[in-house]
């Protein structure tokens, strides 16, 4: 089964709430398959935002059910499928020179970002799928802190991040879900 196939089976068998077919269609035809998770830090290539959410969903779902934490598989669903939502139609391919093996110039594709809703990271995402579906308060805690302190809004720390973690233990999960994933398992 590949990347996408695995996708589409996680979420229809775990999220069955109004709206998730449209959301779920929207992705389907949006550049959510074939996306970069980076332009060059994690899995920077086509299909890699894919195969970052299925990481997150399953490093979110081991932690929960090691911790014995009371949060439904459609949540845990939700908060590590689409907590990086806000990366569709988001990266670019241009065209740079480069030296090939043989020391000759050629033109080579690298990822570029083209943010045309700067709304922000965690926020973006939480607004996005708040247009097709409704979130609990702590599905959308989770999705807007996932970056943590890699957030640009929390440099230097915040009490409202802390305040959010202390709140809201699935937060830091997935904040710890979205770090493993990206630092253990895509390694590149």
């Amino acid at each position: 089964m590949d990347m996408k196939d695995k996708f589409i089976s996680i979420f229809e068998e775990n999220i069955q709430r109004d709206g998730s077919t449209e959301l779920l269609n929207w992705l389907k035809k949006s550049d959510f398959f074939t996306a970069p998770a980076s332009t060059k830090y994690h899995l920077s290539r086509e299909g890699g935002l894919c195969e970052h959410s299925i990481h997150v969903y399953e490093r979110l779902l081991n932690y929960v059910t090691r911790e014995m934490i009371d949060v439904s598989a459609e949540t845990i669903a939700i908060c590590g499928l689409l907590h990086d939502v806000c990366k569709v139609d988001f990266y670019k391919t241009e065209l740079r020179n480069a030296k090939d093996e043989y020391g000759q110039w050629v033109k080579v594709p690298y990822y570029t970002v083209e943010d045309k809703l700067p709304y922000g990271h965690g926020e973006k995402s939480v607004y996005i799928v708040s247009g097709f579906m409704r979130l609990s308060r702590e599905e959308a805690m989770a999705i807007r802190w996932h970056m943590g302190s890699f957030d640009d809004s929390v440099r230097g720390g915040s009490y409202t991040l802390n305040n959010a973690f202390e709140r809201y233990p699935l937060s830091l999960m997935l904040h710890i879900a979205d770090l493993e994933a990206t630092y253990l398992d895509e390694k590149e």
